[in-house]
């Protein structure tokens, strides 16, 4: 707890930018659970539930790489700022929604959100190691994290709450002016969010420009596929991005037709995975600068899915609510500390300017992976039982991270002897006169 605390009292910027996912992030969740109970109560369909979940993973497939790329162009803090905004007033016409005939609202509201999104995610996550320095990096995340796990504790408690009482209407009121805040907070960064090659850019004709947009927007996977380590940590997140659509899309049937949970303990079943979050993110913090990332990394995602899949498989067994939430506070603690690993390592071993780029990738190949988890649960749910479909999810993360134990081993030396585990990315002349 020390550790957190003097890391946030030596950094303005990262209070700032911490405080502005806290408050935008409560707002999301509050929507996003509202949501997902919302559709399913007015529709009573796990397929309606499939599309919600589409309607947000949809934009990373078509647009990841693009706005990547435009995070390595654009001030990074002013998109950020832009992008809240826009978010904030895509929300209105949720105000419409009323009944079943108007659920196809939610559906592009979310689409919209998605989409601009996109803009936002790979400028925030490109900033984060500008704020700190590079010891700090672990530490930072980890902080990162809690604050994902503190938001979605309030937020995902309240959703349901909200959403019982005030509908759609309210859950889109609170996610707007939560955007807003963000912007706020954002606003008063101090730090830098421009990209030094973007300022050498000459003019050059319109075709000339997109056509080098065009190069720029593959950049981020081209450089991702050479690099041995970012190319293990894609393969990953595919891998369980897959579990994560599933997730995404069963966890309202799973909880209201296999354990028969109401709204308000939908709401706090899916709160219970950020208190162990908070531990986690506590515990990353305190170790940060004696644990490689890499084994943050690799140790947190075995256990991650250790515990999901017991959660998918306890009902068959012992049908109540109770040990979802011990499980889902259990799982949070290693999830924690494989998202501090994973994002340390993504900052790492890519230049600052091509960084934009790569995380860019990261949520184009998270959108597909998801798109692929939420149409699977879609349709193989009631064939093949919710249970068995949701097991997967935990299954594949446990794989995974037994997949990854073995594919970093040789590179764990390097990461106890260095800030990074391998070299930063090597960017060939012809990436890097793309950039210019």
């Amino acid at each position: 707890m020390r550790a957190s605390w003097r890391l946030l009292a030596r950094h303005r910027d990262l209070r700032l930018v911490l405080g502005a996912g806290f408050v935008s992030m409560s707002g999301d969740w509050i929507l996003t659970i509202g949501l997902l109970y919302r559709v399913y109560a007015m529709t009573g369909s796990t397929l309606a539930a499939a599309l919600t979940v589409l309607s947000s993973t949809a934009p990373p497939v078509l647009l990841g790489s693009l706005g990547g790329m435009f995070a390595d162009r654009w001030d990074r803090k002013r998109t950020m700022v832009v992008a809240d905004l826009l978010m904030a007033g895509g929300l209105l016409p949720l105000l419409a929604v009323h009944g079943r005939g108007q659920v196809w609202l939610v559906y592009a509201v979310l689409l919209f959100e998605g989409v601009v999104n996109q803009f936002f995610s790979p400028a925030q996550q490109a900033m984060v190691p500008r704020l700190v320095t590079d010891d700090q990096l672990v530490a930072a995340n980890a902080l990162n994290g809690q604050v994902r796990d503190v938001s979605r504790l309030a937020g995902s408690a309240l959703g349901g709450i909200i959403a019982a009482i005030g509908g759609v209407a309210a859950v889109a009121i609170v996610d707007a002016a939560s955007f807003a805040g963000s912007a706020a907070l954002l606003r008063a960064v101090r730090a830098s969010g421009r990209v030094a090659t973007a300022a050498t850019k000459a003019a050059v004709p319109l075709r000339e420009r997109l056509a080098a947009m065009a190069r720029e927007t593959g950049d981020g996977i081209r450089l991702t596929a050479r690099h041995r380590l970012l190319r293990a940590l894609l393969i990953f997140v595919a891998i369980t991005c897959v579990g994560e659509g599933i997730f995404s899309t069963l966890i309202t049937p799973f909880l209201e037709h296999v354990l028969h949970a109401n709204s308000q303990e939908f709401g706090l079943v899916s709160a219970a995975q950020a208190v162990g979050g908070i531990v986690g993110g506590l515990l990353a913090v305190s170790i940060s600068q004696r644990v490689p990332a890499a084994r943050l990394f690799c140790w947190g995602a075995v256990g991650f899915g250790a515990v999901d899949l017991a959660i998918a498989l306890y009902p068959l067994g012992y049908r109540t609510l109770w040990p979802s939430f011990v499980l889902m506070i259990v799982v949070g603690l290693p999830g924690a500390l494989t998202l501090a690993g994973m994002m340390t390592l993504f900052q790492r071993n890519t230049e600052d300017s091509f960084r934009g780029r790569v995380f860019g990738a990261l949520n184009a190949v998270e959108g597909v992976a998801m798109l692929a988890g939420t149409l699977a649960a879609g349709f193989l749910s009631k064939p093949l039982g919710i249970v068995p479909v949701f097991a997967v999810q935990g299954a594949g993360y446990l794989l995974a991270g037994l997949a990854m134990i073995l594919w970093l081993r040789d590179d764990r030396p390097a990461d106890r002897t260095t800030a990074s585990l391998v070299p930063v990315v090597v960017v060939d002349d012809a990436l890097r006169e793309r950039a210019l």
